[in-house]
């Protein structure tokens, strides 16, 4: 009867945390921090697509899934980059949705090569509650239980500055739910999300190898949580660290990266293959009853430029 109570009680603040965090967590959020700052779009010169799938607190019935699909690039014409991301979120019953479309004006770079950006995103929020419920009781007594599925939705906007110098440091502030609209159907609002991000490359052997550190700090004035990471890439090629949120769990992350460059007359390419995963290491009391945390990323960042020809005329005397 303690294991059952003390489970219930576990998972009780799990829920809690969700319920004050609202948006997705994922511990590779450094390695696309689009996804929580509309700033970071079109940041580099290189189109971007991601993927992150996450599995938390595998070993529990009807564990949370969530995944992530982000893409954006920088359009010379609007002067910054357009952000399109999709997300989407099961809790046993619950399913959330959200899609957001932003943009970032960049300022002109600074005299250290920084580059300063500001973005604005317009994010549609749905949520789903199901109603196959199991009970052990009949449930269909409590006016709180649905019978039927239901689902609300909403429309939001977030906000974002980031500065970053290539090579060397990040940094970033962004809110989200700004309106805080509420889902009238479930008589809830959605709380406003404020992120604080930054990071440091430092080079331990020349380009060699690199101590790259990351922090992301998130609260709705409610609750905090932090995001510590620490990874060092070898080579431009393999990175392995360390993932810490304090009171939650610790995460070992691995990763590889491919790059390809190739230039002819009348063409260059860039592209860049990322894959990472980590596993995250219960460290709350549903340690006892969950294995840990499963998360894996991929993106594909390209660039691809026509050459200008550069037009040839005949000698006369060699016609």
């Amino acid at each position: 009867m303690s294991r059952l109570l003390l489970f219930a009680s576990a998972c009780a603040l799990a829920l809690t945390t969700l319920t004050a965090q609202q948006d997705p967590q994922f511990t590779q959020w450094y390695m696309e921090p689009a996804a929580f700052n509309p700033a970071v779009a079109g940041n580099s010169d290189l189109t971007c697509v991601s993927g992150t799938y996450r599995n938390q607190w595998e070993g529990l019935d009807r564990d949370p899934n969530t995944s992530m699909l982000t893409a954006h690039t920088y359009v010379d014409p609007l002067k910054g980059g357009v952000l399109l991301s999709v997300y989407q979120d099961a809790l046993g019953q619950e399913e959330n949705i959200m899609a957001r479309l932003g943009y970032a004006y960049q300022l002109e770079p600074l005299s250290n090569g920084a580059i300063v950006s500001a973005g604005l995103s317009a994010t549609m929020f749905q949520k789903k509650l199901g109603n196959n419920w199991i009970a052990i009781d009949d449930y269909t007594l409590d006016s709180a239980i649905p019978n039927d599925e239901s689902q609300s939705s909403t429309v939001d906007l977030d906000f974002g500055v980031f500065i970053r110098k290539p090579g060397s440091f990040y940094a970033g502030l962004s809110a989200s739910h700004l309106l805080e609209r509420e889902l009238a159907d479930f008589s809830i609002q959605p709380r406003r999300h404020i992120y604080a991000m930054g990071g440091y490359t430092h080079p331990l052997d020349g380009d060699y190898l690199l101590l790259r550190t990351n922090i992301l700090a998130k609260t709705d004035l409610a609750a905090t949580i932090a995001d510590v990471n620490v990874n060092v890439l070898w080579n431009e090629m393999v990175w392995g660290g360390l993932s810490w949120r304090p009171g939650d769990a610790i995460a070992p992350t691995v990763g590889f990266e491919y790059s390809m460059e190739s230039t002819d007359r009348t063409n260059s390419s860039q592209q860049i293959f990322r894959l990472g995963y980590s596993y995250d290491v219960t460290t709350s009391e549903l340690s006892n009853y969950s294995s840990g945390s499963h998360e894996v990323f991929l993106s594909y960042c390209f660039k691809f430029e026509t050459i200008p020809v550069t037009n040839r005329y005949a000698n006369p005397r060699f016609l």
